[in-house]
């Protein structure tokens, strides 16, 4: 069994552990563009045609399925690499964990790149599951770059500044990018208001890895021999995990794992 993962950076740490933890057994290719980071600001075609390469450099390992580990990517670019994966490839997208967000009543708040806050395709999804919810999007420019390069001051900066524009009375706030999951703990310190219930944050690397493992057919299984594999692709170059990732649980967790045989 064999589970790829793409996004522009390390932001696919967060599904790739989740998928390690479902079964320890699967072999894992880790495919990112550090080459043409970041994707959050660029026009919907431009973050199309770099997803198109990243998923490619992923199939020719011959995976299972693919995981799109990126909200950008999969609001802007998942029926294009549908129609060129499937079916010998399912692709498994990411979604914006909005409707389990606005079953508490809300208020919600989305933090998101700037590409993905307002898209019609997030728009839709809060019309969809989050009718009658209060909904805040917020777009927080910079963090994902600065989670990407472990720059600590940067993303204290950016999560500080995605937290002044989040409203006090927040219950619960979406992780919109899978980066900021690698930094959610923080996220949670900085919206958390003194006096208030606790801060329930939803991210969506979970889900995805079990949505993965439904695609084909297969089971978690966390008790399993943990002999499952790591591939590295680095704009479609046999890598090693970028320094930066190792900063993060997740990175420090997949390093441990063998490499590819």
């Amino acid at each position: 069994m064999k589970i790829a993962l793409m996004d522009s950076g390390i932001g696919l740490l967060a599904a790739a552990t989740a998928v390690r933890r479902l079964r320890p057994d699967a072999d894992l290719v880790l495919s990112s563009a550090p080459d043409t980071m970041p994707w959050g600001p660029l026009a919907p075609e431009d973050v199309t045609e770099r997803a198109l390469a990243v998923a490619e450099a992923a199939a020719g390992h011959h995976p299972d399925a693919l995981i799109v580990a990126c909200n950008t990517a999969s609001v802007h670019a998942l029926p294009a690499l549908r129609a060129r994966l499937e079916p010998a490839v399912p692709v498994i997208g990411t979604v914006p964990a909005i409707k389990p967000a606005a079953a508490g009543g809300g208020p919600v708040a989305i933090w998101a790149t700037p590409a993905t806050t307002g898209s019609p395709y997030q728009r839709g999804l809060i019309r969809e599951f989050a009718e009658g919810v209060a909904v805040t999007e917020v777009p927080c420019p910079g963090l994902a770059d600065a989670v990407e390069h472990g720059d600590q001051a940067g993303i204290d900066a950016a999560i500080a500044a995605a937290a002044a524009r989040t409203p006090d009375d927040v219950r619960a706030v979406v992780l919109g990018c899978t980066h900021y999951e690698l930094v959610a703990e923080r996220i949670r310190a900085a919206v958390q208001r003194p006096g208030l219930p606790p801060l329930v944050l939803h991210a969506s690397a979970g889900a995805v890895a079990a949505q993965a493992l439904r695609r084909i057919g297969v089971f978690p299984d966390p008790g399993a021999a943990a002999v499952g594999t790591v591939t590295v692709l680095l704009s479609g170059r046999v890598g090693a995990l970028p320094e930066p990732a190792l900063e993060y649980g997740e990175g420090r967790l997949l390093r441990a794992v063998s490499p590819a045989r």
